[in-house]
């Protein structure tokens, strides 16, 4: 790594101050963030639970989400307490519905094993239901002051271009992890972590980075190489499999909708859904059996993209009664179904 100056005897301490000092001028302002400089405590159930909701999902889509969250259930023992049901339900637009599942398992762990409290070190914090390394190294910097090498893809997409890493995603991963763990300091490591990912998110961004304002750039030898966009190395994506499936839309005379409760177990699982055939590989498979008899019309398909294959769902609206169905009014049930299903109950007001 370049040094800041010709004084400069330690570029990794050049690089901590750097940041830390632009991390305290332009830090976010995010709803579950102590700010740089505020001695309030910092409450780990707000950290645990925002890195719950913060996997896979962006800070805008993640926020709204928390504030409701915090609201209705404001400490770790008022979530551990609440029905499956309500909080799946709350869940519902936020996706990987696994994480809404681990997460309840681990706030009744902490409500149970630990009276409430949040064992404040990172190999205790990575025995909870739910929680792997990132979210224990993230919880135990940030809301415990420990030293603790929290690496996210903003992370990862910051020490590729300091360090020019030219092995390719994913295999450079260890790589990348080892070279964060260089700038691990028991000097402000909260703040450290957040001002990696404020760097990441904000500045160092994956198609545009804006190395005019980076306060790290007098370092960064991906800058140096004249091409910074192109770290970090990705290796070329597989294509996604594509599957297919029916979703039946059965309404009663009250327009009321029929829903089923998913297996616990698997995709969508626990969760309210449509009734639905398998979701097969290919569209070349016998026709699914309808759930119930009725006049069923075509209502079109939807498209769905999942982490590990994209959904074409054809969509067949019928009317009929009775029958073990969760009977549900059709706004409530928008509101409390996963995307994929709430699509194609949108999609069966064509038909």
């Amino acid at each position: 790594m370049p040094s800041a100056s010709p004084a400069a005897a330690d570029p990794v301490e050049s690089v901590r101050a750097a940041l830390l000092d632009w991390y305290d001028r332009h830090a976010r302002s995010l709803p579950w963030r102590t700010p740089p400089g505020d001695a309030a405590p910092v409450d780990p159930y707000r950290v645990w639970l925002s890195e719950v909701m913060l996997q896979q999902t962006t800070t805008v889509h993640a926020a709204p989400y928390f504030a409701a969250f915090t609201r209705r259930w404001p400490t770790v023992a008022d979530l551990a307490a609440a029905a499956d049901d309500e909080v799946m339900s709350a869940w519902a637009g936020l996706g990987y519905y696994a994480r809404a599942r681990n997460m309840l398992k681990g706030a009744r762990a902490v409500a149970s094993g630990h009276a409430g409290v949040f064992p404040d070190t990172e190999a205790a914090l990575l025995a909870l239901p739910g929680v792997g390394p990132y979210t224990a190294a993230a919880v135990a910097s940030i809301a415990f002051g420990r030293a603790a090498n929290v690496v996210d893809g903003n992370v990862e997409r910051v020490m590729a271009r300091l360090f020019a890493v030219e092995t390719p995603l994913p295999a450079a991963r260890t790589q990348l992890r080892a070279l964060a763990a260089r700038f691990v300091s028991d000097h402000r490591p909260g703040d450290w972590a957040q001002a990696l990912m404020d760097l990441g998110a904000t500045v160092c961004r994956p198609r545009t980075p804006d190395c005019g304002v980076c306060p790290v750039a007098f370092a960064c030898e991906g800058l140096a190489s004249g091409e910074p966009a192109r770290f970090p190395v990705r290796a070329p994506k597989a294509e996604r499999p594509r599957r297919t499936g029916v979703a039946w839309v059965l309404r009663d005379a009250a327009g009321r909708v029929a829903l089923v409760r998913r297996p616990a177990k698997g995709l969508l699982g626990g969760m309210l859904g449509l009734p639905t055939s398998d979701w097969t590989a290919g569209p070349d498979q016998p026709p699914p059996a309808a759930p119930a008899v009725a006049d069923w019309i075509d209502a079109g398909t939807v498209e769905h993209v999942f982490t590990h294959f994209s959904l074409t769902l054809s969509v067949r609206v019928g009317r009929g009664e009775g029958g073990d169905w969760i009977w549900t009014e059709e706004a409530g049930a928008l509101t409390s179904l996963p995307t994929v299903f709430a699509k194609a109950l949108i999609a069966s007001s064509r038909a």
